[in-house]
């Protein structure tokens, strides 16, 4: 059998394994969180009703200590007239009343017959304070409950509570129509009933799922019964997906398996992707240096793509192609990984440094970016409050709100982020407005004719205005004369970087240099210590 034949035939077997085996396991999966999740919302549901039964009973023990506290004990008009105004305040209160030791009524607000009949048990000497008890008067299997109060004499005053009082459906759809629940007062007396004790056994007679929640404070108990086969439901459409996507994915195997059989035995892999693969796009580190004290406030991470013959070849070479085919955002992953690995000592040392990342408008599309930075830097020695993510004005924002909501969710992190190349494309002062931007960065096509061009110090004094205006940082990007560094520092820019300061640096430089001007921390900033790398 040729090596073609032998590949496709590997490559067929792997694919019906591919396609059976994850399906059998998403099942498994699926139905394991399915029952998780039906277990947990049915733990919920009797939590619900219990708790409403918890609030029902205390409005009712609070509102009749209040009444015996104030000597509203009687059947005298007078209180029974307060017991018509306490109703109208107690939510959960539907009337209110005296009975005698015997348990049976001797007066009743609103007014209506006494029968004579008890409703209380008869008193005990150690009965307790509070006493709960239920009449068989209901509506749609919910009783009427009774919380009674002891007073002097074997007198107690008590409140019914309706049965819209705990009378309340929770729980998602796919749950309701086959649950049951039973409101306990101990262990024999039913409070409500809510649901069909058959539709547990609707969907055959595969074994109930259980569920029991308890009262700390009272003897209540919720018992919540829902058949295992009702919460397949939740799951039934991720079932067919998963079918449709093994299906898909050993079609693409196969159909990989004939192209990986076929293909000419001389096409080489593609290069670039085989330069991802191999981690050969590292970072280089920009200082940025504050131009009035002379220290370091941080660098931008740069990528540059390190062949395995040591030459190094710049962004303006692969960039383009990068963010077009996609590779970016893997790429970008990479750097930063990386940055984490160099720069985690340093940072976590200097925690007033600023790491300042790339990113492009790809990255605002969704969220990918927000759980890169938590994957990379949420366990590392680099805080959240060190990045800076930096956007260019150079490439239009696809859809701006989703933009805003994936910057307001990093700075919810602590991030902060930077509209680079602030006036030379897309975006003007609209990313400025809608995008809540923490610094901008003057582009060095205006920071080159500063005191040449009476326009660019026009811009560059405006930008900083604004800056000031709305609270942002502001930086200066390819600084390399000391004449503009004394004319930034006349417009009110603090911060600069560019190659009169140092070129792009890999890590060991830049840490070197970092190391140095810390151990300077007095050092003036002047025209014969600026050149810091040469």
């Amino acid at each position: 059998m040729s090596r073609r034949y032998s590949t496709f035939l590997k490559s067929l077997a792997i694919a019906i394994v591919l396609a059976v085996a994850p399906l059998v396991a998403a099942n498994f999966i699926l139905d394991n969180y399915a029952e998780t999740q039906a277990r947990a919302e049915m733990k919920a549901i009797g939590s619900r009703y219990v708790a409403r039964a918890e609030k029902a009973i205390e409005n009712a023990v609070t509102t009749l200590q209040k009444l015996h506290r104030n000597g509203v004990t009687t059947c005298a008009a007078q209180d029974r007239a307060r017991f018509r105004a306490v109703i109208g305040e107690a939510p959960f209160i539907q009337k209110i009343g005296l009975v005698d030791a015997t348990g049976i009524r001797m007066c009743i607000v609103p007014d209506q017959p006494i029968d004579g009949e008890a409703i209380l048990p008869p008193l005990r000497e150690d009965a307790p304070l509070v006493g709960i008890g239920m009449l068989k008067a209901g509506f749609e299997g919910t009783r009427v409950a009774l919380v009674s109060w002891r007073l002097e004499n074997g007198v107690r005053l008590f409140a019914e509570l309706p049965p819209a009082a705990i009378s309340i459906d929770p729980g998602p759809d796919y749950l309701r129509a086959y649950r049951h629940v039973e409101l306990r007062l101990s262990s024999d007396v039913v409070w409500l009933t809510s649901g069909e004790a058959e539709s547990t056994q609707r969907l055959g007679s595969d074994m109930p799922m259980v569920e029991i929640s308890s009262s700390k404070q009272y003897p209540l108990q919720a018992i919540v019964t829902a058949p295992r086969s009702a919460s397949g439901t939740l799951v039934r459409d991720l079932k067919v997906i998963t079918a449709i996507a093994s299906a898909g994915f050993a079609l693409l195997f196969v159909m990989g398996g004939v192209w990986i059989s076929w293909r000419p035995d001389n096409e080489a892999e593609d290069e670039f992707v085989q330069a991802i693969r191999n981690g050969e796009f590292i970072p280089y580190y920009q200082p940025v240096m504050d131009i009035e004290t002379g220290k370091l406030r941080g660098c931008e991470v740069l990528m540059r793509w390190q062949r395995p013959d040591g030459s190094v070849i710049s962004p303006g070479q692969f960039m383009t192609f990068a963010e077009t085919s996609g590779h970016i955002f893997e790429m970008t992953r990479q750097v930063m990984r990386k940055t984490r690995a160099e720069m985690a000592d340093l940072y976590h040392e200097n925690p007033e440094l600023k790491l300042s990342v790339n990113l492009f408008a790809g990255h605002f599309e969704d969220r990918q970016i927000v759980e890169d930075i938590v994957q990379v830097y949420g366990d590392s020695r680099i805080a959240y409050q060190q990045i800076v993510l930096e956007v260019t004005e150079r490439q239009p924002l696809g859809n701006m709100d989703l933009a805003r909501k994936i910057i307001a969710e990093l700075q919810a992190l602590g991030v902060r982020v930077a509209l680079d190349d602030v006036g030379t494309g897309h975006g003007g002062l609209a990313y400025l407005q809608r995008l809540g931007i923490d610094i901008i960065k003057i582009d060095k096509m205006f920071i080159d004719y500063l005191g040449t061009d009476d326009n660019s110090t026009t811009i560059v004094d405006t930008l900083v205005e604004l800056a000031d205006n709305l609270g942002m940082g502001i930086i200066a990007e390819g600084v390399e004369t000391m004449e503009q560094i004394e004319r930034l520092r006349a417009l009110g820019v603090s911060a600069a970087q560019g190659y009169i300061f140092a070129p792009p640096l890999p890590a060991k430089l830049f840490i070197d240099l970092a190391k140095a001007l810390a151990a300077k921390p007095d050092a003036t900033f002047g025209e014969d210590s600026i050149k810091l790398v040469g």
